[in-house]
């Protein structure tokens, strides 16, 4: 049988063996770890082309973030690959989304195009999850399934919620990139976006218990 290209369907068997022997802290890792070395690029870009001097040629402090934000996405993906043979989807739109307006940013030595990238990434998530409903699909078992057993209904809801809240999180990105500094808007990305992520993340607990499904009896043994 071959192996998919991509995360399976969340209701299906192969996706279930596929999490199983995911490190949920490796997972964290991974996703997050891109977005550490753009804001550390950034704060010190200055260290680093001391010491690789090669990365002058990017230009200035968010154009050298920009060039190694880059390649820590491809590093973090081709890490995901090897160890499930399989490409997460949420991350992967992300990261061509990364690449693309990245490659725009330092070719055009335009700061616009990759502080747009939050806002098209989070206005593409919400359109697929809030897309989906309308089609009666609940698709943040993508995110998710690996971590809740919800019933139909919790699904529903919890897709609607963070639907509207990537919404709110592309809102949020236009505001701090067009009113403030750059390095205010870096420092965001990394110490108020994920600050907010978790915070209402947080907040969906109380609707995840109401929904909850018990461990199927096999599990309990």
């Amino acid at each position: 049988m071959n192996q998919p290209l991509f995360e399976p369907d969340p209701s299906s068997e192969a996706r279930k063996g596929a999490k199983e022997g995911l490190n949920p802290v490796l997972k964290l890792a991974l996703e997050l770890g891109p977005l550490m070395v753009f804001f550390f690029a950034n704060s010190r870009s200055d260290w680093l082309v001391e010491k690789i001097p090669a990365l002058a040629e990017f230009g200035g402090p968010l154009f050298i973030a920009t060039g190694l934000f880059m390649a820590a996405t491809v590093l973090a993906l081709a890490i995901s690959w090897l160890l499930t043979r399989t490409l997460p989807i949420m991350p992967l739109v992300s990261g061509v989304v990364v690449m693309v307006f990245g490659a725009l940013t330092l070719y055009l030595q335009d700061e616009l195009f990759i502080k747009m990238k939050p806002t098209i990434v989070n206005v593409l998530f919400g359109a697929v999850l809030l897309g989906g409903l309308a089609f009666g699909k609940s698709l943040l078992g993508y995110v998710f399934d690996s971590a809740f057993r919800l019933d139909a209904e919790g699904w529903r809801k919890l897709t609607w919620r963070w639907g509207l809240f990537f919404l709110f999180l592309a809102l949020l990105n236009e505001v701090v990139w067009r009113l403030f500094s750059t390095d205010f808007w870096v420092a965001f990305k990394v110490w108020g976006t994920m600050p907010i992520t978790i915070a209402f993340t947080m907040s969906q607990m109380p609707l995840i218990m109401r929904h909850s499904l018990d461990e199927p009896a096999a599990k309990k043994k």
